[in-house]
């Protein structure tokens, strides 16, 4: 899983455009409440990591990242609610791609990943 996240730690590297903009404080506390404070974060980060590279519909990405349908569907909601996605069409034909809000703010999902990396590797050592 570590270097699954410095694989995606490089991929947002290569995507950065080169004028970088500080984002404000509301959008870097929504991209690390969703992607290190809740359960699914890992996931919809995966997700996110395949968006960057085409549109993809449900069921391409349950397959992609070998995932119930079910829960990638949720993942979408979620991240559709939050505006991380757009979709183009209805009901099952559905694509998904990085919303223009995401792609302004990808650079901040390193903060992000840095975070979930010390998250996953972190023990807890009780006295």
């Amino acid at each position: 899983m570590t270097n699954q996240l410095l694989e995606f730690k490089e991929i947002i590297r290569s995507k950065q455009v080169l004028q970088q903009r500080k984002p404000d404080k509301q959008t870097r506390k929504l991209l690390l409440y969703l992607f290190t404070s809740t359960r699914g974060g890992f996931t919809r980060l995966r997700i996110v990591i395949h968006l960057l590279e085409k549109p993809y519909n449900t069921h391409q990405l349950a397959q992609a990242l070998d995932l119930d349908y079910k829960a990638v569907q949720h993942h979408m909601k979620v991240l559709e609610k939050n505006n991380m996605v757009s979709k183009i069409g209805e009901k099952y034909g559905v694509i998904y791609h990085l919303s223009n809000f995401l792609e302004l703010n990808i650079h901040t999902l390193e903060e992000a990943i840095d975070k979930l990396d010390r998250k996953l590797n972190h023990k807890k050592i009780y006295i």
